[in-house]
């Protein structure tokens, strides 16, 4: 699941690594693309076949440090948070993402507010 997967790839950055591999899921591609798309993983690649099949995502760096810092999950396997998208507000004061499950998709904060958009926080 996505948790895993974000756990992965901050622990992977603090170790310096330049990639990490995880097991294939669509939630886990939509997350790695969405963290692609704003600038937080250098590469992403769905590899092999069924049922064997893995993702490889490249890791990116500023100035020799990892670039996602910090990770919070709002949303665990037992207790979903909905939030609205009048309620969603800036992210460390604009620094920060928040990802939402939506109907459209995937997607960051700023893109739920523009399409005004709400859904499950993760």
């Amino acid at each position: 699941m996505y948790i895993d997967l974000l756990t992965k790839i901050k622990n992977a950055q603090q170790a310096k690594k330049e990639s990490v591999k995880t097991h294939f899921s669509a939630m886990d591609e939509n997350v790695a693309e969405l963290l692609l798309r704003a600038g937080y993983v250098a590469g992403v690649q769905k590899k092999g076949r069924n049922p064997k099949r893995v993702l490889e995502i490249a890791l990116k760096y500023e100035n020799g440090a990892g670039v996602i810092r910090g990770i919070k999950f709002v949303s665990t396997p037992s207790r979903s948070i909905y939030i609205g998208y009048r309620a969603l507000r800036p992210v460390k004061q604009g620094y920060g993402s928040l990802v939402l499950s939506t109907s459209d998709g995937i997607l960051l904060d700023r893109e739920a507010r523009k399409k005004k958009i709400g859904g499950v926080a993760l």
